[in-house]
């Protein structure tokens, strides 16, 4: 297994392929990949050492609420992160492997079963198309938005806006002005590091004691650099 995702990484490093390019046919890496699984959120996995991104769509962030018919909110992120989880539980996933993004995270069109993870979050109105990287979701988003499910009930917040209003909102309260993403050490034996994004639903309850060797980040790619991870679960 270790050298199985020894392959996996090493044909991204081999690859040079810019952030969210998309490769020759030829070119995409694809494997099977079975481990310890954690889920971010409603886009992002991690499977053994693996990071991966899913290619073309942006989920609702965890803790985002959506706008309803009816009026209300829900819990789009949570709902996001729930189907991804039912859809990859107990599963083999087969990603193919089309480069990196600035954060280090492998940009992966995955398929349990033979079905793209990607397409049925869109198809069931749980993510948005990433146009600024892809257009291949677009057809399908617009039949899911002519539907009215999910996060196209009724208007709402896009993630990329949500989170810029997050990161701005933080700037001001980050020491320096500049570097707002918390690193936080767990109590717990392990130690853990986790860092939480101005869009992390825990980010205002945590706080961050440097002298203990907790830090402030400046960006995602700097926290996963220096070994802190995101926050997983709901």
């Amino acid at each position: 297994m270790t050298s199985l995702f020894c392959r996996f990484a090493m044909a991204m490093v081999m690859a040079h392929t810019p952030a969210h390019a998309e490769p020759t046919p030829e070119g995409a890496q694809s494997i099977t990949v079975r481990g310890a699984l954690s889920i971010f959120d409603g886009d992002t996995l991690e499977i053994g050492p693996l990071l991966i991104r899913l290619h073309g769509i942006d989920a609702p962030e965890k803790g985002q609420r959506c706008n309803a018919k009816d009026g209300e909110t829900w819990r789009c992120g949570t709902a996001a992160i729930n189907r991804l989880t039912d859809l990859v539980a107990d599963q083999d996933i087969a990603c193919a492997a089309l480069s990196r993004d600035p954060y280090g995270r492998i940009i992966s069109r995955c398929e349990v079963g033979g079905e793209d993870i990607a397409r049925t979050l869109i198809e069931e109105g749980l993510a948005w198309a990433f146009t600024e990287y892809s257009d291949d979701y677009v057809s399908l988003e617009s039949t899911a938005r002519a539907r009215g499910i999910g996060i196209w009930q009724a208007e709402t917040q896009t993630p990329w806006d949500f989170r810029d209003d997050k990161w701005n909102r933080a700037l001001a309260e980050a020491p320096d002005g500049r570097c707002p993403i918390k690193g936080n050490i767990s109590s717990s034996k392990d130690k853990q590091k986790i860092y939480h994004t101005p869009w992390s639903p825990n980010y205002t309850n945590t706080k961050i004691d440097t002298d203990a060797g907790e830090r402030w980040f400046c960006d995602e790619a700097q926290a996963l650099a220096a070994g802190w991870r995101p926050v997983a679960g709901r």
